[in-house]
């Protein structure tokens, strides 16, 4: 499921300060990068699944390996964990309502942050 007209997806932004923002909220990048993109995911642990929660972004300058770029963030994803094929976001999954009001509040959190440093 995209959660569409958020306006995280006309911020940039630069890496490092994405990276704490992130951080504070719970969205993690670890090892989901290369040099020209990165994925900030949140794991939800349900009685209905597990689930995560990513924001997907590009490097519009610089390398995200070098940790100096600057990051577009995408419109955000809400997904569903198959094991062992992996995370389903189609339209005909179930998202429990509970969860998806938990995204969008942490959604607006973020938007809130990254503005104050948008470039």
């Amino acid at each position: 499921m995209k959660f569409e007209n958020t306006e995280i997806e006309k911020l940039k932004a630069d890496l490092n300060r994405l990276d704490e923002v992130m951080l504070d909220h719970g969205l993690v990048r670890e090892g989901q990068w290369d040099y020209e993109r990165v994925t900030y995911d949140r794991k939800f642990e349900l009685k209905e699944g597990v689930f995560y929660l990513r924001i997907f972004g590009f490097a519009t300058e610089g390398d995200v390996g070098a940790n100096n770029a600057t990051i577009q963030l995408m419109t955000p994803a809400l997904g569903k964990h198959y094991y062992p094929h992996g995370v389903e976001y189609g339209e005909d999954e179930h998202f429990p309502t509970s969860l998806v009001n938990s995204c969008k509040k942490i959604l607006d959190q973020v938007k809130a942050e990254v503005s104050k440093f948008a470039l």
